[in-house]
């Protein structure tokens, strides 16, 4: 049990510090109004004696009122190193209580002024719990309770959801995983510098540091509280709001398609999903998507959705499509493509047909199956040599469409396009790689990336992900299978889902490789379990597969959205 908790506040560290980076991206903008009236402090008793503090601001008047809840590890009271904050805090409880809605920001367990000992995101879901029923028994209290919050704020909330409190009606839930498992370790890969580069930076021992690097398999651990494991408990409507560019891309997107479509009663077909294009931050590179902010293109669907759920206001947002997302196009700045548009979907993905655009020995891409017996593309893999990673869905360093030319020409990494597009191709919803790779050692990485060539020549990353060719089974620990040193095996390498029109005149491309650091961790080559003391690494040579019995293929999924 205290492996398991070291290994708990380890890794939770890791994204509540990371995300705290981002906290700017979904607070409110800056405040210009006096503070909302009826503010006071109350303590909330939970189950097991601690107090959690929370801010409770009243509109004027007399209630009781919905009430709106957020919980945030972020202080409540605004951070001491910045003086605006706590006037953000106040201006974005404003908007609530002008709207008629008590607002409650509350410090989570062992932050701020609550008790108890910090265990990020270990106590969220009990917590959460009472605190919904607590708010529901106060006097200003009307008993109709809604949760909101962004980030880790949402994370919170999407636990105090699967808690399934009978007073807890809605939530609204901006960029938030669904497991942090497949969110941290894409494809079994650690991501490194957003987690433990910073928790590094942060004090945390290497012993912990060790324990999150092994932590990689499915278990228990990851499971009793992972969305992907109890999200069928969830008996309410969510509103999720994400970004293409964003760490948490799968997050609201996965959880938008299970409750919507497989979902509990009161869950299933009361979902919506907003997919905007930006990051977990200001977007890097030389693409901008300008007035497609989230606060932009959100607008004021958060109070809509209390309202219809909340307060019983027939205001049409129901009879809405369920899926609002942004087809993203041409976007080079100063050169903004009219395609790009927000399109709507009664659900996701939309209707697509899957392409496969088939790797050749040549380095192009063509949707013609291989027919040739024997093709492939070999590499040397040096650990002490990784490819630098250059934008990407990331959180405490660059992100976004950067240009991939920055990664100069290499034996280890090759590009795979189309001809120059004669006509569009339109895509919507999730994106992989099926490819045939062999290793002459017992594991290695393969890497893959998803970008969108301008007539220029400008790469914009579009997508990236690696998968550890032990992992090519799955995380479960039964599932793990070194490989056959030169036995060529499939992997899938799950890209995530974006949407985007590839212009006529453009070219999509996909990139192979083995490494993309600092984004994601450096595999040795050797074979060693993760978080073992590191063997001395070793050259690898890797192989992809293009041929009829190995057809290595890029994956899109292809729509025909009307136009006008």
């Amino acid at each position: 049990m205290t492996t398991l908790r070291n290994l708990a506040l380890c890794s939770g560290l890791a994204l509540i510090l990371a995300t705290g980076l981002a906290q700017a991206q979904v607070a409110p903008p800056p405040a210009t109004a006096v503070a909302p009236v009826n503010v006071s402090e109350h303590f909330a008793a939970m189950r097991d004696g601690v107090k959690l503090a929370a801010n409770v601001y009243r509109p004027a008047g007399n209630g009781p009122w919905p009430v709106v809840v957020s919980r945030t590890p972020y202080l409540k009271d605004g951070r001491p190193d910045r003086a605006d904050s706590k006037l953000q805090l106040d201006a974005n409880a404003k908007r609530y209580t002008d709207a008629g809605y008590v607002f409650v920001l509350q410090d989570t367990r062992g932050k701020g002024h609550s008790e108890g000992f910090y265990a990020a995101f270990q106590n969220d879901i009990e917590d959460g719990y009472d605190t919904v029923e607590w708010v529901a028994r106060q006097p200003w209290s009307n008993g109709s309770v809604g949760i909101t919050g962004g980030s880790a704020l949402g994370i919170t909330a999407n636990a105090a959801a699967m808690a399934a409190p009978p007073h807890l009606k809605a939530a609204y839930v901006v960029v938030a995983p669904y497991d942090q498992l497949q969110n941290s370790y894409m494809g079994g890969v650690l991501k490194d510098k957003d987690t433990v580069g910073w928790s590094k930076g942060q004090g945390v021992s290497d012993a912990a540091l060790e324990a999150t690097r092994a932590n990689v398999l499915d278990s228990v651990f990851w499971n009793r509280g992972a969305m992907i494991t109890n999200r069928k408990y969830i008996r309410i409507p969510i509103y999720n709001v994400g970004g293409w560019y964003d760490i948490f891309n799968h997050g609201n997107i996965s959880n938008f398609e299970v409750l919507q479509n497989a979902g509990s009663k009161g869950a299933r077909g009361n979902q919506k999903l907003l997919m905007g294009p930006f990051g977990h931050g200001p977007l890097s590179g030389d693409l901008a998507y300008p007035g497609m902010d989230r606060g932009s293109l959100a607008g004021d669907q958060e109070l809509r959705w209390f309202d219809y759920w909340l307060k019983g206001i027939d205001n049409g947002i129901m009879d809405e499509p369920p899926v609002s997302y942004f087809m993203m196009a041409g976007a080079r700045t100063g050169a903004f493509s009219p395609k790009n548009r927000m399109l709507t979907s009664a659900n996701w993905p939309p209707a697509n047909r899957e392409v496969r655009y088939y790797l050749t020995p040549d380095k192009t891409l063509t949707t013609k199956p291989p027919a040739v017996t024997d093709a492939k593309l070999s590499y040397r893999f040096d650990p002490a040599n990784p490819v630098t990673t250059f934008g990407g869905a990331n959180l405490t360093f660059e992100r976004g469409p950067q240009d991939q030319r920055q990664v100069p020409a290499r034996q280890d990494y090759l590009r795979f396009q189309t001809p120059a597009l004669d006509k569009d191709v339109v895509i919507a919803g999730p994106v992989k790689v099926e490819l045939y790779g062999a290793t002459d050692g017992l594991d290695t990485d393969f890497v893959a990336k998803l970008v969108d060539v301008y007539p220029d020549g400008y790469e914009a990353l579009v997508l990236d992900a690696p998968i550890r060719a032990r992992y090519r089974h799955g995380r479960m620990p039964d599932d793990v299978k070194m490989m056959t040193p030169g036995a060529p095996e499939e992997m899938v390498i799950d890209l995530w889902s974006t949407a985007i029109t590839f212009e006529k005149g453009h070219r999509i491309a996909v990139h192979i490789t083995s490494s993309n650091a600092p984004r994601f961790e450096v595999n040795p080559n050797t074979g060693e379990a993760p978080g073992k003391p590191a063997q001395k690494p070793r050259v690898a040579l890797n192989s992809v597969y293009m041929d009829a019995s190995h057809p290595s293929a890029l994956v899109l999924p292809v729509i025909y959205p009307e136009t006008k």
